[in-house]
């Protein structure tokens, strides 16, 4: 990555129901850089719309990453579930490389009371499939498991670069809204935003920090973590700190705004961001 590109999730609202050629219509006309696709129920897209994203892609420089369904436990106790998470992952990858797209996250499961280790090694276990299956395929990919937002799911910062340290196509999908509501309003300062990126390329490398993937938005949260995304300006997300913190350590890649109204938290991400 060349530098750092704004996204959302999704198809810009303003589309209605015009879909993704008046999306990346509406990107153009706000000066956004692409969206994530959000395979929410199944790896589904029409072929009008895949015709669409490619020649966004191609012809108008466009940024694509993806979200895997959110039906995805790659620590699930019945073995068909986790069969049908793997599948999921691995189907979004295919797709999306076929779209011509960046990278894909996915949110890898819970630890159902487990020991975290023992939840470690079966979600690692799961990991190495898909990346071995799309290795095998030519399929290069970014794999990009999301910190989570909940004490009950597994994805905490120090778990997700620990599984990136083992396998050459996975990188964090870092969530700063989710860590700030996983840890009840911590992670939100900019000393503790610059410690994320200090221990990603003091564990990762520069290449992590040059091929970045986050997401950002308001969050309403309590004593058990994250309960719903927020436009920004309605959270106390201190987006302003964590936007310099970005410029400081000079991180390229795409920041993928989640926010209810997307475009607009998207468009005041990056005018502020550039404004630094």
């Amino acid at each position: 990555m060349d530098r750092l590109h704004f996204l959302t999730a999704g198809v810009p609202l303003r589309a209605g129901t015009k879909g993704y050629g008046r999306g990346f219509e509406i990107h153009d006309e706000m000066g956004l850089d692409g969206l994530e696709l959000e395979f929410v129920h199944g790896v589904r897209i029409s072929d009008k719309s895949r015709d669409a994203v490619i020649d966004a892609v191609k012809n108008s420089g466009k940024i694509i990453t993806a979200h895997a369904p959110f039906y995805v436990n790659l620590n699930a106790r019945e073995a068909e579930k986790v069969e049908a998470s793997v599948e999921r992952i691995i189907e979004t990858a295919m797709v999306t490389n076929e779209l011509g797209g960046y990278s894909i996250t996915f949110h890898a499961g819970f630890y159902l009371n487990q020991d975290a280790e023992f939840v470690y090694n079966k979600i690692r276990e799961q990991v190495k499939i898909i990346t071995e299956s799309l290795n095998k395929v030519g399929n290069k990919i970014w794999i990009r498991p999301e910190t989570t937002g909940k004490a009950t799911q597994w994805g905490d910062l120090s778990e997700i670069i620990k599984i990136s340290k083992e396998f050459d196509t996975v990188l964090p999908c870092v969530d700063f809204s989710h860590l700030h509501a996983r840890y009840n309003g911590f992670w939100n300062t900019y000393d503790e935003f610059a410690s994320i990126f200090e221990q990603i390329g003091n564990e990762l490398g520069q290449k992590a920090l040059e091929n970045f993937h986050a997401h950002i938005a308001g969050i309403e949260y309590s004593a058990k973590g994250e309960k719903k995304h927020l436009n920004l300006e309605e959270s106390d997300f201190n987006y302003k700190d964590l936007l310099r913190a970005f410029k400081d350590f000079d991180v390229k890649g795409v920041i993928v705004c989640e926010s209810p109204n997307i475009e607009d938290d998207a468009k005041l991400l990056k005018d502020y961001y550039i404004g630094l």
